[in-house]
């Protein structure tokens, strides 16, 4: 943690930066001014001569002094990113603003630059903190009083300048979102007076004045939702590091371990990575354990409530430090928080004036994002041309009770359900068209939204749920999406009622054909046999048409190809006469394949051709590269070798563009069986294994296809026992660690990018370096190690940085961590 060593002085690098600026502003030629002595040297840097300065004396005037910024109290975690940021910024711009969310960090963060860089103003630094302050008119005062000038003037802003103008400081502003207006005219007329002045402010909003430069703070670093990081592998998250940190100071003696750490990742993740929220919920565990701590998060304002007793007022519970948000917006801006709340994830704005802004122009919504963005509420978030707005959770609950309290939550929920059932049925109906690689890429974006969107469907009504799922099988079947599919559909249509017959035929083909890839024939079966009855009694040639569509995509995962050829010829007869295209090219390319696994060359290769043709005409991706690798298949077993690699490369790159694991997995798989035949056996190991790791993801097997099984097999005993067990298995390992998009370069001869070094350390660091790492994992602070080695703060705190940098981390705790695992690898070693 970087706070232990907060009286320290700051690098020679970063102080040398910072005099460059100011030698800058006051117009003296660069190479005047020394940058201090090499960073190795033990003697403390020559600051050059500068003329008088005119300052009052102590007394009335209040001349600064030494030791005006508050010491920590408690360790200061990771944030070295903002660090490095809030300097460079400061070099440029004299007013930085650091802007984000209550209890988001915005204070510690500035009084840690602050500290770090005090030595490099001739006059220090000095905090003014703004919190508790509601009149604007009172602000010259208190910044006045704040700097030590005791003595009450009619003009303090007058006072203010006259004292600030000969000095060379740094004012930090602390809180100024409640005199927003007050502090931006004041920060303008003192930095246009006062040219050896800078100032660093926090707010919860930019103040909005010419040449100012913002910082937006973002919450502590968390792992990935979705993902199980190892134990050693947590002090790279800050959220984490940070709870753990205040874990053992309110219990001596915790520690993240195998047994609690799933729970206190989970806990840092639910709070959103908000440092105020991670400190009150270490607090709790005085009195429960990390999984109670989670168990209970489902109020998380009312379990968050004993902070710090030195705390203002509005940082000792989470629910004072939103409610501190919230009485700045203004009626507008709080009413749309609390509606743009019904939203999960994120949201764009054509959803937001949907279902936001009923009765509002537009323009004035747009006016009002903009606004809540500026005040740290919304979060803008970009993905290439494409401008997306996140609400963190903990904003997102508050909105949502301010929605229960007023009674809109209902209509609210109904709106956003009619938005997302309306969008899912869009994409449905452009899904064989030039935007379907854009609607991929949207469905994906909304994915939190339609699951939301369907569990309200689910509570509403039998088919409302089930529409949005039912519209949304393109894409989970074009995404490899089998279980998520298959779980909203059994929902949906384990529900009574409903009358629509041709919606419920559709959802059980659906459902059918999702459990037949997933390798649940039996739950297929079912399936396929209800709504064959119902398409019988109560639907429409199409509806039959599905359901036999169904039944042969049940018999090609069955290993019955002679019934799926039939199914298929059947359904064919009809949906060529429809207006569905996706049922008809998925038909196509099905029937391709069981003609080609029957040997029926022409014939498959006139359905496969086919479907090409259709998916190239419509501007159509998923099936086009579908449909190649499978005709690519048919070409290499009639001997086409050049071809058949043409056509599944093809497939690859649709498959990449798309990110289609489940076509990626035939492709990649196809490739191997080829370079295996041409004896290239390290290659075809390495495609296997990044095949099979394809299939888990997608959730199949190999013999999903079993009349392809053979193929796999006779590839695989070939590769082993050509390479040996041993190469083999290490081409395995390598195939296993690609991930899909870079298995699809190595298939595709492209490059790949250098893996990460692991990190030998003799080879990273210097022979300096690694004693000083040591003596970090120790425990030791710079002033320690500075004392352990007989050198001084500055030279040890240079070797901490260049450490930190070589090995890309962000925290003394990272460096610990790795050491250990150095010890450990070092341990396996031994004979």
């Amino acid at each position: 943690a970087m706070s232990r060593d907060s009286h320290e002085r700051p690098s020679a690098a970063i102080l040398g930066e910072t005099l460059q600026d100011i030698q800058f502003r006051r117009g003296v030629p660069v190479d005047a001014m020394a940058l201090g002595p090499d960073p190795d040297a033990d003697a403390p840097p020559q600051r050059p001569a500068r003329p008088p300065t005119g300052r009052s004396s102590a007394g009335s005037s209040g001349s600064p002094t030494d030791g005006s910024l508050p010491l920590d109290l408690t360790s200061f975690v990771g944030r070295r990113k903002e660090l490095a940021e809030a300097r460079t910024l400061l070099s440029a711009s004299r007013l930085v603003t650091l802007t984000g969310i209550g209890g988001v960090g915005k204070t510690r963060l500035a009084l840690r630059v602050a500290t770090d860089i005090r030595r490099a103003f001739d006059d220090g630094v000095r905090l003014v903190e703004l919190g508790e302050l509601r009149d604007g008119s009172l602000l010259g005062e208190v910044v006045a009083a704040g700097l030590g000038l005791r003595q009450r003037s009619p003009r303090p802003l007058q006072t203010l300048v006259e004292f600030l103008e000969p000095r060379d400081m740094l004012l930090v502003l602390d809180n100024c979102e409640q005199v927003v207006d007050a502090a931006a005219d004041l920060t303008e007329t003192v930095l246009r007076t006062c040219p050896g002045l800078r100032i660093l402010a926090t707010s919860r909003e930019t103040l909005d004045v010419a040449g100012e430069a913002a910082l937006r703070v973002r919450p502590l670093a968390l792992p990935d939702s979705d993902s199980e990081p190892s134990l050693k592998s947590l002090p790279g998250y800050d959220a984490v590091t940070l709870f753990a940190e205040r874990a053992a100071t309110a219990v001596p003696g915790f520690e993240v371990t195998e047994e609690n750490a799933a729970a206190v990742i989970r806990i840092c993740i639910r709070l959103d990575g908000l440092p105020l929220a991670i400190e009150l919920a270490a607090a709790r565990l005085r009195s429960m354990s990390p999984e109670q701590i989670l168990q209970r998060l489902t109020n998380r304002y009312e379990l968050l409530t004993r902070g710090s007793r030195s705390a203002p007022t509005r940082q000792q519970t989470l629910r004072w430090s939103i409610d501190w948000s919230y009485d700045l917006c203004l009626p507008a801006e709080q009413q749309l928080w609390a509606r743009l709340s019904v939203f999960a994830g994120s949201f764009e704005l054509d959803a937001a004036e949907h279902v936001s802004m009923y009765d509002a122009e537009p323009a004035g919504l747009i006016d009002l994002i903009a606004s809540l963005v500026d005040k740290s509420i919304l979060i803008r978030e970009g993905s290439g041309a494409v401008v997306r707005f996140r609400m963190l959770e903990t904003l997102r609950e508050y909105g949502r009770e301010k929605l229960e309290q007023a009674g809109t939550l209902p209509d609210l929920r109904l709106r956003h359900h009619s938005w997302y059932r309306q969008l899912a049925r869009q994409a449905e109906s452009e899904w064989i068209g030039p935007r379907q690689v854009a609607w991929l890429e949207r469905l994906e974006r909304e994915q939190p939204n339609l699951r939301e969107a369907m569990e309200y469907g689910l509570s509403a009504s039998p088919e409302a749920g089930l529409e949005i799922a039912t519209a949304l099988y393109p894409f989970w079947v074009s995404r490899g999406l089998l279980r998520e599919g298959r779980r909203w559909l059994d929902r949906a249509l384990a529900q009574e009622g409903g009358r629509d017959t041709a919606l419920r035929v559709k959802a059980l083909h659906a459902a059918s054909v999702l459990a037949s890839r997933n390798e649940d024939l039996e739950r297929a079966a079912d399936l396929i046999d209800e709504g064959r009855v119902l398409a019988q009694t109560r639907g429409s040639a199409f509806d039959r048409a599905l359901m036999l569509h169904a039944d042969g995509a049940h018999a090609v995962h069955g290993g019955n190809p002679e019934r799926a050829v039939s199914s298929f010829t059947g359904s064919l007869e009809v949906l060529r006469g429809e207006r569905n295209l996706f049922a008809h090219v998925t038909a196509l390319h099905a029937l391709g394949l069981v003609h080609e696994i029957l040997g029926h060359v022409e014939t498959a290769t006139g359905c496969l051709d086919e479907a090409i043709r259709i998916s190239e005409s419509h501007g159509e991706s998923v099936y086009l590269g579908r449909s190649s690798l499978t005709l690519g298949l048919v070409m290499w077993r009639e001997g086409d070798r050049d071809r058949a690699v043409l056509l599944l490369r093809r497939g690859l790159e649709l498959a990449r563009v798309v990110d289609d694991p489940f076509g990626a997995t035939w492709c990649l798989e196809i490739l191997g069986w080829i370079s295996s035949r041409e004896n290239d056996f390290h290659r075809a190991a390495v495609l296997l294994a990044a095949a099979e790791v394809l299939r888990r993801r997608v959730g199949t097997s190999i013999v999903q296809i079993p009349n392809l099984t053979e193929s796999h097999q006779e590839c695989e005993r070939v590769t082993r026992h050509s390479l040996g067990a041993r190469a083999f298995e290490t081409a395995s390992r390598e195939g296993e660690a690609l991930g899909f998009a870079a298995a699809a370069s190595y298939a595709l001869g492209e490059s790949l990018p250098a893996a990460p070094r692991r990190g030998d350390p003799a080879a990273a660091l210097t022979k300096r370096e690694r004693q000083v790492a040591g003596l970090v994992a120790q425990g030791l602070t710079n002033k320690a190690i500075a004392a352990r080695l007989v050198i001084s703060q500055r030279t040890a705190q240079g070797h901490v940085e260049h450490v930190l940098a070589k090995l890309g981390f962000s925290s003394r705790a990272q460096i610990a961590a790795w050491i250990a695992r150095q010890s450990d690898d070092d341990d396996h070693k031994k004979p």
